[in-house]
């Protein structure tokens, strides 16, 4: 049985590595990627970054396919245009529908997931966290988990705040549920409105939200709300509502406050997982990681256009304060 080499630079110096179980001769690795962000989009730039410093060079020794997902449907026939092109590991990132497609389509080749909105382990996609078994591999934070935690954040910022609107999408439909789960612990009242198809119109929204829920905002995590992420804080903004967001790259558009794990972070790991898998590793060998780090993030001039008064002792359990 022939071995399959992969050779890239290293200070220099070429290195060269088995690629285990992937089947032939190549110089260059090929990487696919379906996601619903634009290339340029700070997380998959973490990854390719990454990537660089590890000694890969796009276009030398790398190669990074990449397909777009504007919409719900758009991921398995993502996919199959990976599979076309004969790539050699994917990166699942995002979405359960990223993984769940990945699997359907690319015949038991490697999956680097990184999986943002579900959990991998609960849904049997993986044996174990230390363990994972057969191709799948990668990242995940509880991001249901974390809801709850983002909405008494928001309460302790604003220790009048009773009610609030909800945007959730079909992929964030859990993280809904959660929140609904916790409103008589936290004492708030919170009425849901769905989004249907990308783009989103927000406007639209909040106008079906009562009226007396419409003061504060409250965002779920998905993809396409971080694709919308400058949209939706001008929107929030404009409207003179504060935004309870989950990721920090959210605030630095303008949101007001965000509570998680560094996600560039989570793409930089996932590069790393890729590496070990191209020099011979099995993905199934692989553990699981998560996050251990979170973050409040809040964008205090974004408090001051907004007119709202947070206090300075919650400004001190901040992370980063925006200026």
């Amino acid at each position: 049985m022939r071995r399959r080499s992969f050779v890239a630079t290293a200070g220099g110096m070429a290195v060269a590595w088995p690629l285990g179980a992937l089947a032939q001769q190549v110089s260059v690795l090929r990487i696919g990627l379906v996601s619903a962000q634009q290339r340029s989009a700070p997380n998959l730039a973490a990854l390719e970054r990454r990537m660089a410093e590890l000694g890969y060079q796009d276009g030398k020794n790398l190669h990074v396919d990449y397909v777009h997902a504007p919409g719900f449907d758009a991921w398995e026939a993502g996919y199959r245009q990976l599979d076309a092109r004969k790539v050699d590991i994917v990166v699942a990132s995002g979405p359960e529908i990223s993984l769940k497609a990945a699997l359907a389509t690319l015949n038991a080749k490697p999956i680097v997931m990184i999986a943002i909105d579900f959990d991998p382990l609960a849904r049997g996609y993986v044996a174990n966290f230390a363990r994972p078994g057969g191709n799948v591999t990668g990242v995940f934070f509880q991001q249901i988990e974390l809801t709850v935690k983002r909405l008494q954040i928001m309460r302790d910022a604003f220790p009048d705040m009773r009610a609030a609107t909800v945007f959730w999408d079909r992929i964030s439909a859990d993280q809904w549920e959660a929140a609904r789960g916790a409103e008589a612990k936290l004492g708030l009242r919170l009425v849901g409105v769905e989004l249907r198809e990308p783009p989103y119109d927000y406007e639209r929204a909040l106008e079906s939200a009562p009226l007396e829920y419409r003061g504060n905002l409250v965002v779920m995590n998905s993809p396409y709300f971080f694709r919308e992420r400058a949209r939706l804080a001008e929107f929030a903004l404009r409207k003179r509502i504060p935004s309870n967001l989950a990721l920090r790259e959210f605030v630095e558009a303008g949101g007001l406050m965000s509570y998680g794990p560094s996600i560039t972070g989570m793409y930089r790991r996932a590069a790393e997982y890729v590496d070990r898998i191209a020099r011979g590793t099995r993905p199934g060998d692989l553990p699981i990681e998560q996050p251990t780090r979170f973050e409040l993030v809040v964008n205090a001039t974004t408090a001051r256009a907004l007119g709202r008064m947070v206090s300075p002792s919650f400004l001190a359990r901040a992370d980063e304060v925006i200026e």
